[in-house]
């Protein structure tokens, strides 16, 4: 299902609209933030929101993207990721994955000031846990 059409053309977009749109519908059931309806304070709250990008792989692992990168190639996805240990964080990890090797992508909406108080982190560099 997943390809560089999907991600460099309007799938990964329209996913991330989305998730930004049921975002602000949660919070504002009256707002339609697709058609640039609602309050002045819909608007500005959709205009805040922060979005994650979490790509699930075949063999378990997950990486949460902080940007796409370019090196040249359509056959792969090309992204640094966001290390999970702190001590990482100096760096930059660049992440190639062949399209097929993806099984899922989420996106997850948030405003700043709805974000937990603990540090909300996301496994990478991780496999999954073996639960079924």
């Amino acid at each position: 299902m997943f390809n560089y059409d999907w991600f460099h053309g309007t799938g990964l977009q329209r996913q991330i609209n989305e998730s930004k749109r049921r975002c602000v519908v949660k919070k504002f059931p009256d707002a339609d933030p697709q058609n640039g309806k609602g309050s002045e304070e819909s608007r500005a709250y959709h205009a805040a929101l922060d979005t994650r990008v979490i790509l699930y792989l075949k063999d378990g692992l997950s990486y949460e993207m902080k940007e796409m990168v370019e090196i040249g190639t359509n056959s792969a996805l090309s992204f640094e990721c966001v290390p999970v240990d702190d001590s990482y964080r100096v760096g930059s990890f660049i992440v190639v994955v062949p399209f097929e090797d993806i099984t899922r992508v989420e996106v997850f909406a948030v405003h700043p000031d709805d974000k937990p108080v603990e540090n909300l982190r996301i496994p990478g560099f991780r496999g999954a846990s073996n639960e079924s």
